[in-house]
């Protein structure tokens, strides 16, 4: 099990998607979190033994909008295989992501941190920024940023953290 994991990693680090200084240290543990999402709450604890996706995105983020299809396809392709993709909004008000969710749907787990205490957790640097969780709640890869060069890069990192099981 732990050859597999090491063996992904060595994969999503070849592919350079590792922003240039990393702000978390990518084989540690991902800072647990508890976020508001429609009727309740989700934590990073409710999708141990899947692969996470973790988006921080905004209404007013143009890149962020550009993400959300691809993001949605992503969810529909890998899902079964153990893929969520969980979109963190970071608008102080709920109104606006509410607002940009009517033209640009998200068919994955979306949540909300209008006080912005997870990309203080996750030291986000820039939006979107996303984060790469394997199973077992490890971070696996970083990316700052959102444009058609680096889609490819992601996919292959992330179906490389499926293939480890």
């Amino acid at each position: 099990m732990k050859f597999l994991n090491l063996k992904a990693l060595a994969v999503i680090i070849g592919l350079g998607i590792n922003v240039h200084a990393l702000a978390l240290e990518t084989g540690k543990p991902a800072p647990e979190f508890t976020a508001q999402a429609g009727k309740g709450n989700i934590q990073l604890a409710d999708y141990r033994g899947k692969v996470v996706y973790l988006d921080f995105w905004a209404s007013w983020c143009g890149p962020c909008k550009l993400s959300f299809p691809w993001m949605n396809a992503l969810q529909s392709k890998y899902g079964a295989q153990g893929l969520q993709v969980v979109a963190i909004n970071l608008d102080t008000k709920q109104e606006d992501a509410l607002e940009f969710l009517k033209t640009t749907p998200g068919n994955f787990h979306i949540a909300y941190d209008p006080k912005g205490v997870m990309p203080r957790q996750y030291e986000i640097k820039g939006m979107p920024s996303s984060i790469l969780i394997d199973r077992d709640g490890k971070i696996l890869a970083q990316h700052a940023g959102f444009n058609d060069a680096s889609k490819a890069k992601i996919e292959q990192a992330i179906v490389a953290s499926l293939g480890s099981k």
